[in-house]
């Protein structure tokens, strides 16, 4: 059962990203730092430091978006996401709270040299069925999703049987729940952790063969 340290999620964690979709400006966020960092960042952490025994070292992502090359300059992240590295670049287990609730995933989501190399391991019999077997036996209420080609990866023959799998560039298993009275609760833990330990085989065969 979830500790001590963490007691949920205040409903004022929502208001606050709420307002920051609406306003995502300096203005609002200087007006509201406070509120940021009692309502979302103090319990967050504190949520980290629980799945830290079981998960690792965890990593908090900033608030802080990097506009520098992107069209739309809102300086503000309008969730705060963390994660832990499941021991391999971008494979690991994420966790956001935004205006919609609470997020957990695990998964890869690195592209780059990896994904030869995963395309390398769904070419290969054994492997491939193996990530098969362990995507259909996700637990419902578990969504596979992930960056992916819209067309068939090239040299990839058009009846190769894992054709659907091949196109992913990134591929995760994830959870949104929608803000409940739990949320608020140290039962928050609780979900957070089952999502992410049904996705330990998923992690599992992502580090295996993209390593």
């Amino acid at each position: 059962m979830a500790g001590m340290g963490f007691s949920g999620f205040p409903d004022e964690a929502l208001i606050f990203y709420e307002g920051l979709v609406a306003d995502n400006s300096r203005g609002y966020w200087a007006a509201n730092k406070e509120l940021y960092e009692d309502a979302v960042r103090a319990p967050m952490l504190a949520l980290l430091e629980e799945l830290a025994p079981e998960f690792g070292d965890s990593h908090l992502f900033r608030p802080y978006r990097d506009v520098r090359f992107a069209k739309d300059k809102s300086p503000y992240k309008t969730h705060q996401g963390a994660y832990f590295k499941a021991g391999l670049e971008g494979v690991g287990f994420y966790v956001q709270i935004d205006a919609d609730g609470l997020y957990a995933a695990a998964g890869w989501w690195a592209s780059g040299e990896q994904v030869l190399r995963y395309r390398e391991a769904l070419d290969d019999d054994t492997a491939g069925a193996r990530l098969e077997e362990v995507l259909a036996a996700l637990p419902g209420g578990l969504t596979v999703g992930g960056e992916r080609l819209k067309t068939r990866p090239r040299g990839t023959p058009e009846d190769h049987p894992r054709l659907d799998l091949m196109r992913y560039k990134s591929l995760h298993a994830g959870r949104r729940f929608e803000p409940e009275p739990w949320l608020h609760t140290p039962e928050t833990l609780d979900r957070v952790r089952d999502t992410w330990r049904a996705c330990v085989p998923l992690v599992d065969w992502l580090r295996v063969h993209l390593s």
